[in-house]
């Protein structure tokens, strides 16, 4: 995996979730994100089959996740007891160009930026959530990182998550970036390519949980 291309995403997503600043590592990258079900984030540009083995082994806290630019059945039988695959992933980027965004009837969009990161809520006519996402700019002229898009089940093919992402595109733009990158989901992949995001490779994820107790 490209390592700048990598470097951009971990900037990005640590300002988009309020993390600590990432820390190099000689395999890639450590964040603390501080949340009881992802306390500390390592991602790793280069992952291998001995690396993946070798922190399974050694990273024992639960809540800690690595994150890694390979598919998962690679790596399966490398992987020590007590982790499990997060959901399917991939990494995406794409160069940005502004387009207009318009809420469709029975909807309106909001937005707000704090701290480097630009947020966009869909509401109906009457208040209620039917799509969000977030964007981040670490710095003037870095790549932006788009963050948390979600569609209500009640509210998708009516073209929201567009919506979503052209505002938050937008947005990025007015701010100084001319690139973006993106972790997605496989069902938010059809949406991303629709809009010209290219594909470049697996995002693979690893959760430390905790060990049951053992019986006295």
């Amino acid at each position: 995996m490209d390592a700048e291309l990598v470097r951009s995403w971990v900037e990005g997503w640590a300002v988009s979730r309020g993390a600590a600043l990432p820390v190099e590592e000689p395999w890639g990258f450590t964040i603390d994100v501080g949340l009881a079900g992802q306390v500390t984030r390592h991602v790793l540009p280069d992952a291998d089959a001995p690396l993946i083995r070798k922190l399974t082994g050694t990273a024992t806290a639960p809540g800690t996740w690595l994150k890694f630019f390979l598919p998962p059945e690679s790596v399966a039988s490398c992987v020590a007891p007590g982790w499990r695959f997060d959901i399917d992933g991939f990494l995406m980027s794409a160069r940005l160009r502004t387009a207009e965004a318009v809420a469709p009837r029975g909807y309106r969009v909001r937005t707000w930026a704090r701290g480097g990161t630009t947020r966009v809520l869909v509401l109906t006519e009457d208040g209620a959530f039917a799509a969000r996402g977030q964007i981040a700019v670490p710095a003037p002229g870095r790549p932006a990182v788009v963050d948390q898009v979600e569609t209500s089940p009640a509210h998708r093919r009516r073209g929201l998550g567009s919506l979503v992402m052209r505002t938050l595109v937008n947005a990025a733009v007015e701010a100084g970036s001319s690139a973006a990158v993106l972790g997605a989901t496989i069902e938010g992949r059809a949406l991303y390519e629709s809009l010209g995001w290219r594909t470049d490779g697996p995002l693979t994820g690893l959760i430390r949980e905790a060990l049951p107790d053992m019986p006295g």
